[in-house]
């Protein structure tokens, strides 16, 4: 499904040139539950967004679902990730103003989907993460594992079939954190390929493949 080859990426900050990923080459089956570790600056989150179509490569090639990435338009990009791949991260983005059913819908706006289907599907989402009885609550009318909850539905409204996951237990205390991989777990058994960073070894510990960055490069993956 993920086959990168010599991947190599950089930023520049003023006169300087940092190097983030060094040469990183691997593959990550249809089916796969993944976890990125490693030091903070290491480039896991580098590695993540290039995954997940957010950043750019420097140097290297990327085909994801057998589409060469490197090349692609920001127009076909976008149509990629509304299609294919749903996005959780630390902080739960929800729109305060809005309720839970109506902060799932953005992905099926941007897909053109009907209102109807749009809110059926909203809802069905948020059931699939045991949210049904909250689906009228406005986020600051939820806790933070609730909103991670909607978020995570949000991420798979569109039935994506990768799901890219950045330190999704970070802002959670270590209960919430454990009932949020056991629901990542629960996705996977479902068929959803998912990629994770995460600095806590527990959290890690649910993946099936554990993958370590050391200093932009790869310095570690091995099976759990």
């Amino acid at each position: 499904m993920i086959e990168l080859r010599g991947i190599h990426k950089r930023y520049t900050v003023g006169n300087v040139v940092l190097p983030v990923l060094k040469d990183i080459t691997l593959e990550i089956g249809q089916g796969e539950f993944v976890a990125i570790m490693g030091a903070s600056g290491s480039g896991k989150t580098t590695l993540l967004n290039i995954i997940g179509c957010l950043d750019t490569l420097d140097k290297g090639s990327y085909r994801l679902n057998g589409q060469p990435i490197e090349a692609a338009s920001e127009l076909d990009l976008a149509r990629l990730r509304a299609q294919h791949i749903g996005f959780v991260f630390q902080l739960f983005n929800l729109i305060p103003r809005i309720d839970a059913l109506r902060n799932v819908e953005p992905p099926l706006i941007y897909s053109h989907i009907p209102q109807v289907e749009r809110r059926q599907r909203a809802a069905q989402a948020l059931s699939q993460v045991a949210m049904e009885e909250r689906v009228t609550h406005m986020p600051n009318q939820l806790s933070g594992g609730q909103q991670q909850r909607v978020a995570i539905a949000r991420a798979l409204v569109n039935e994506p079939r990768l799901l890219i996951a950045d330190e999704p237990t970070g802002s959670l205390d270590s209960l919430t954190s454990r009932e949020i991989v056991e629901l990542f777990t629960r996705l996977h058994a479902e068929g959803t390929t998912i990629v994770m960073v995460t600095h806590e070894k527990e959290i890690a510990s649910y993946a099936h493949r554990i993958i370590t960055l050391k200093d932009g490069c790869l310095a570690g993956d091995r099976r759990t």
